[in-house]
């Protein structure tokens, strides 16, 4: 079930250079269940501005519904872009992120905190 006003919202930040995470490709699964198995369909997907937001929601306009929903953030593209000295040894290729939206008349805003060897979210506002 759809809701007016549900929206799902996200940035992401590199905490070890202490700035925002421009360029960082986002996409956006609902995760569906049958009988057999469990499997995602690609509902979304943006690219982090200079300010490590996406211009736009991944969802809005009473798109979201009460589901269980996967975040993936291909932060491999944005580590190539820095030297080797700079980046020591980055681990993540793509941050998977799942969570549940109970209500779907809310704001769900996840960011992303990155480094890499490291990597946190939470529920933001």
């Amino acid at each position: 079930m759809s809701a007016a006003g549900g929206r799902i919202t996200t940035h992401v930040l590199d905490t070890s250079k202490g700035v925002p995470a421009a360029g960082v490709r986002v996409e956006l699964y609902v995760l569906h269940k049958d009988e057999e198995k469990e499997f995602k369909v690609k509902v979304a997907e943006s690219v982090t501005n200079g300010d490590g937001r996406l211009d736009v929601p991944l969802l809005d306009a009473g798109k979201l519904e009460q589901a269980v929903y996967e975040l993936h953030f291909d932060v491999e593209d944005y580590y190539a872009q820095r030297s080797l000295e700079e980046l020591g040894q980055a681990l993540w290729t793509v941050v998977p992120i799942r969570f549940a939206v109970s209500d779907a008349a809310s704001h769900y805003h996840i960011p992303l905190l990155i480094a890499p060897g490291g990597y946190s979210t939470y529920r933001g506002s």
